[in-house]
């Protein structure tokens, strides 16, 4: 059964506009709509073209479109598809009909050098809003074919993300088409499922992912970080953490700026920061080498449990150091915006707890604002100020922990 808004994108090609742009909530089912509706779209009007689908990266393509359309009954009844992983290449035929449709990732700004010489008779842009606009107008500029069409999908950013600028307020300029979509456009998403989704968001992400809004990040970022709800002290304290849990030091490192260690330990379900260590060479009016802090991470660490040490990837001299000493590190993953994001999830959801000696950290949280000077040229960035508490808890999360963990599929 399909919403009357899936029906729309699937009628939506036959109705003389160049563009579709479908935005909002998260689980609305989107993507899953579009991905058919542009398949057989391409199908019924061409033969032996080629055709772009366009993630963030190749491997959230092939998650959010090429395995959807592969398990999807109606096409494999109907057409003969088959999928080359080494070639990025889904092709499409059924009787002497046959379309190739090539896979893109939009990752960074280099990413458009991929697309560049392509000749196409359509793209379909998942996760547009996340792509670099280098990438998404080479992606464009490719559908020379008489015919071709620009399929758009995203989840809103700031308002003056230039996605939103560039398209969404120029719809009769673009000769474009606009579908908003919230969860209740998905009729396949159980009132528990979507109850578990709205349940993961809070504040800003909230009001994208779930209501589906172009808003900007203002004011605190982790706004639902509560010392009351989120700290515990050693009455609370769960027995043999060190031996039910595994264990993880993430780093902030700083020389001029602090540095910060988090002892950190998993069960599975929730994440508990135990201890901190924090040097602040202005403040102390000494500023520590590599050595010494390498010296200060193994004594913060101790003999007895030894383990995995995450640090921020540009922190190559000190990392060095630490190889020198024996000590395992994991370059830390530093997308800012999903840390935040993945973060704010588990606090949502009361999946961190800090213990209450982690004066440090627990204060920069509830400092730790959004930049409103950035958001109103269109970039979503904290302040860096008092961050460096939440930039070492940002690695962790965002590199030691599976996705699922945070609410995210793959």
């Amino acid at each position: 059964m399909l919403s009357e808004k899936q029906i729309q994108v699937l009628k939506w090609p036959y109705q003389g506009k160049r563009a579709l742009i479908c935005d909002g909530a998260v689980r609305s089912g989107k993507t899953s709509v579009m991905s058919l509706s542009f398949l057989l779209w391409a199908m019924g009007a061409f033969q032996g073209q080629n055709f772009a689908l366009c993630g963030k990266t190749v491997g959230s393509a092939q998650r959010n479109i090429i395995r959807p359309l592969l398990a999807t009954a109606y096409l494999r009844q109907h057409f003969n598809l088959s999928y080359s992983r080494a070639e990025h290449i889904l092709t499409v035929s059924r009787g002497g009909r046959s379309n190739r449709f090539y896979v893109f990732g939009g990752r960074d700004e280099s990413s458009y050098t991929l697309i560049q010489g392509a000749t196409l008779a359509g793209v379909l842009l998942d996760e547009a809003a996340l792509m670099p606009r280098s990438f998404v107008e080479q992606a464009l500029a490719r559908c020379s074919v008489e015919g071709a069409k620009l399929w758009f999908n995203c989840n809103p950013d700031v308002p003056e993300h230039w996605f939103r600028k560039e398209w969404l307020l120029k719809l009769e300029e673009k000769n474009a088409s606009h579908l908003h979509f919230t969860m209740d456009d998905n009729p396949s998403l159980s009132p528990e499922t979507r109850a578990m989704y709205e349940s993961l968001y809070t504040g800003v992400f909230y009001r994208r992912y779930v209501l589906g809004q172009w808003t900007a990040g203002d004011g605190l970022i982790y706004d639902m970080f509560d010392e009351k709800i989120h700290c515990y002290d050693d009455v609370d304290r769960p027995k043999g953490l060190p031996y039910v849990a595994s264990r993880t030091v993430a780093c902030d490192y700083g020389t001029a700026n602090p540095c910060v260690f988090l002892d950190i330990y998993d069960d599975g379900e929730t994440v508990w920061v135990d201890n901190e260590y924090r040097w602040d060479s202005r403040e102390r009016r000494q500023q520590k080498t590599d050595g010494d802090y390498g010296e200060d991470l193994q004594q913060f660490m101790g003999k007895q449990f030894p383990c995995p040490v995450v640090v921020d990837p540009s922190a190559a001299s000190f990392i060095a150091e630490l190889g020198r000493r024996g000590v395992y590190t994991i370059a830390g993953d530093n997308n800012v915006s999903d840390g935040i994001r993945r973060v704010s999830s588990l606090l949502g959801r009361r999946a961190i707890r800090i213990h209450r000696r982690c004066q440090g950290l627990i204060g920069e949280l509830q400092s730790y604002v959004w930049d409103e000077k950035a958001a109103q040229a269109g970039i979503e960035r904290p302040v860096k100020q008092l961050d460096h508490g939440p930039d070492a808890l940002r690695y962790y999360v965002n590199t030691c922990l599976p996705k699922w963990r945070h609410g995210e599929e793959g």
